[in-house]
């Protein structure tokens, strides 16, 4: 009997103690007789020692061992797991997105990719998360400010934008604008473009015909630099409120030729006529684009009896004191709130207007700016009666400032007129020194 609880505990341990114990309550003078076997029996083994390798449990789990050590029959993903997974992996052949419960359209936005297809995803997809997703994953820096504080709005507004910049006549299809028109038409309310390019052909030959033609009318024509009409987009676009447009082209590097920055007649009939059209614009912006006096009376003609525009700005152009007249027949024929004409050529190149009276008007802090700017060059205006205008003080006093200097010089010229007609006569070849 010895023999065999000795041989059972070195076999195995754990059964030693209890096969010991059993005999030590069944007769007591076995563990009197063997004291060598009776002392394992008392003492516990370790907890350490019962499992010297923790991972055996987990091997023990595993039915297959995979070649991945982190693949476990353990962590079997949810049958809802493996359809959002799998919905993801087919959206773009399959959207499955409103049939979901909220909570696993969150799943599902927050893993897809940001260049599925706009087809598949403008009029799909309202989460800001998403399209905040798309914008950051296109253009580094976002002032979605701009836009409303809605990234969707931003993604498609910048979107048509960059598709306009690129636009080139006569190259690139118009059916990449026009195709997007039904997908952001409910989301663009603000175009801002800085520009337009022109043909590759730039001014083509002449025909047969052609040299019989008056020269004002193939001025007039100027076929070879037209822009991108815009008036398409613009009757496409139903909630269009902003339009900010600049006829310019930047980069262009050592391809510089100045009919790369024309604004022709017919780009200006067919924004004017645009423009008209389109009874939701707040908003209407064209500057640096060298619009002159007859481009000016065509687009305000344009505007008269507008419903809604309240702003208008068409600063740093050519326009002189024959579009300024235009523009003030509008502000009687229209809601206009903001006019702004800057940097022009109003009263620059009058030499015959000596007073102005615009007392008891509203002309604001901004009109008696722009009144500041038109002074600059004028040399001829000695009255300008600003009483009761709402003009700052500092615009009154530079202004002043202006009208004291044509004063002076006028005095001059009163008292030494000799002196006056050598000076007008010192660039002429028939000046001599005496």
């Amino acid at each position: 009997m010895q023999d065999t609880v000795t041989t059972s505990a070195l076999l195995d341990p754990s059964h030693s103690s209890v096969s010991t114990q059993d005999k030590s309550s069944t007769g007591g003078h076995t563990s009197s007789t063997s004291p060598q076997l009776s002392k394992p029996s008392i003492t516990p083994v370790p907890a350490k020692s019962r499992n010297p390798h923790p991972r055996a449990n987990i091997r023990r789990m595993r039915r297959i061992i995979a070649e991945d050590p982190e693949w476990s029959l353990a962590i079997v993903p949810l049958l809802t797991e493996l359809c959002i997974q799998h919905i993801i992996r087919n959206f773009q052949k399959n959207p499955i997105l409103k049939q979901m419960l909220p909570e696993h359209q969150q799943k599902v936005l927050k893993h897809l990719s940001p260049d599925l297809p706009l087809a598949v995803t403008a009029n799909l997809i309202d989460n800001e998360n998403y399209w905040l997703r798309c914008c950051m994953h296109r253009w580094p820096v976002c002032h979605v400010a701009h836009h409303g504080g809605s990234w969707k709005r931003m993604f498609f507004e910048r979107h048509l934008e960059n598709l306009l910049k690129h636009f080139i006549p006569g190259t690139t299809d118009p059916a990449v604008i026009l195709d997007l028109l039904p997908l952001c038409r409910n989301y663009v309310r603000r175009v801002h473009v800085d520009q337009f390019l022109p043909p590759v052909q730039l001014p083509a030959q002449l025909r047969p015909g052609d040299q019989s033609d008056s020269g004002s009318e193939g001025e007039m024509e100027e076929p070879t630099v037209d822009h991108y009409q815009l008036g398409d987009l613009v009757a496409g676009l139903s909630h269009l409120e902003e339009l900010d447009l600049v006829y310019d082209v930047k980069d262009c590097g050592m391809n510089f030729e100045w009919n790369l920055f024309l604004f022709t007649y017919r780009d200006c009939l067919s924004l004017a006529a645009a423009i008209k059209a389109c009874h939701t614009l707040k908003i209407f912006k064209l500057t640096r684009s060298k619009v002159d006096d007859d481009k000016a009376r065509i687009i305000i003609r344009s505007l008269l009896d507008h419903p809604v525009l309240e702003e208008l700005d068409l600063s740093q152009n050519l326009i002189g004191d024959r579009g300024a007249r235009g523009a003030a027949k509008l502000l009687s024929h229209s809601r206009l709130r903001v006019l702004n004409l800057a940097n022009n050529q109003v009263l620059a190149i009058n030499t015959t207007l000596t007073s102005i009276n615009l007392s008891c008007n509203h002309i604001g802090l901004d009109g008696g700016k722009q009144l500041l700017e038109g002074m600059s060059d004028n040399k001829t205006l000695l009255e300008f009666d600003l009483r009761l205008s709402d003009v700052a003080q500092e615009s009154e006093y530079l202004i002043g400032q202006a009208l004291y200097a044509n004063q002076e010089a006028a005095r001059q010229r009163a008292l030494n007129p000799s002196h006056f007609m050598s000076t007008i006569t010192a660039n002429g070849p028939e000046n001599s020194v005496g």
